[in-house]
């Protein structure tokens, strides 16, 4: 157990995302608080002393990970406008009619929403014609579709390349330009960490190719903090709506055991013209994620 923990702290200590199964115990890392503690029990009942000090270090060097990543600066700037978005991955559009009461509880400005095949699309459309009457999408069955529904006007930008739609668009927020990008890249399945690296990768370079322009990339992207591709982007200078929140480890997969095991994955990031008063993970019948709603400020940059 200590051996197995260690390849995975260590990977972290070292930034690197390492190999199967290294990328997927990651997102799961302050559950091996339990199998070191297991461990550390055994090396002491067994009088193991290069164990327990051996285990001691791993317990410290966990904990001390599970503080939140990245630098948060507080927004002195003049207050231009508040939002609230939500994003949801309705899973293979099975969560669609589910999501429809919740996006008209909450009344978000914008939706982002991931595995929106041509059904959930048409029903969202057809729903939200008049509340939501921007979008922009990649329309493409299963998983492949993706979705972003606006109050604010839209205007269409390139997106991100992906196997999954990751549409983009640029809003106009009550006068202010926002950038707006869904992710979703592909899952770090065995057969496809290189994809997976690649993919999360573009959402970097999307994030880091415009850094004064307030920018909201929101979505699935199938990584934690702990990953260091997802490091990567918050490096660019975007910050988590839900670290703001003070829900930086709040489990939003998988939706059936989040209540007692699971891992953020799904995210808001904001440029720091942004700050978050609230998040709210909600869980969406029919999909294997929790929705996220964060309300948001959009603030004058000094």
């Amino acid at each position: 157990m200590l051996a197995g923990v260690s390849a995975v702290a260590g990977c972290r200590a070292a930034d690197t995302d390492g190999i199967t199964p290294i990328p997927q115990l990651l997102a799961f890392l302050p559950w091996l608080l339990l199998p070191t503690g297991v461990a550390l029990l055994c090396a002491l009942l067994a009088r193991w002393w290069t164990g327990l000090v051996w285990g001691v270090a791993v317990l410290g060097l966990l904990a001390w990970y599970l503080e939140p990543y990245g630098r948060v600066a507080d927004s002195n700037g003049l207050p231009l406008a508040s939002l609230r978005v939500l994003t949801s991955n309705v899973e293979f559009g099975r969560g669609t009619p589910a999501l429809v009461p919740i996006v008209r509880d909450q009344h978000p400005d914008v939706v982002f929403v991931e595995e929106c095949k041509y059904t959930c699309q048409a029903t969202l459309n057809r729903e939200f014609a008049t509340s939501h009457p921007y979008r922009q999408a990649v329309h493409a069955a299963g998983s492949r579709g993706s979705l972003i529904l606006s109050r604010f006007p839209l205007k269409p930008s390139a997106g991100v390349r992906g196997t999954m739609g990751m549409p983009g668009a640029v809003a106009d927020v009550h006068g202010h330009t926002v950038r707006l990008q869904l992710a979703h890249p592909m899952p770090p399945l065995p057969h496809q960490l290189g994809l997976w690296s690649s993919e999360l990768g573009r959402l970097h370079d999307f994030a880091a190719a415009d850094t004064r322009t307030p920018t909201i990339l929101a979505g699935d992207f199938n990584a934690s903090q702990d990953h260091a591709a997802f490091r990567r982007i918050l490096d660019t200078g975007l910050t988590d709506a839900a670290r703001l929140a003070d829900h930086d480890r709040t489990p939003s997969w998988p939706s059936r055991t989040a209540s007692v095991i699971g891992t953020q994955i799904d995210h808001v990031l904001l440029s720091p013209d942004f700050t978050a008063t609230s998040a709210r993970f909600l869980r969406v019948a029919g999909s294997d994620h929790r929705a996220l709603v964060v309300d948001l400020a959009l603030h004058q940059r000094a």
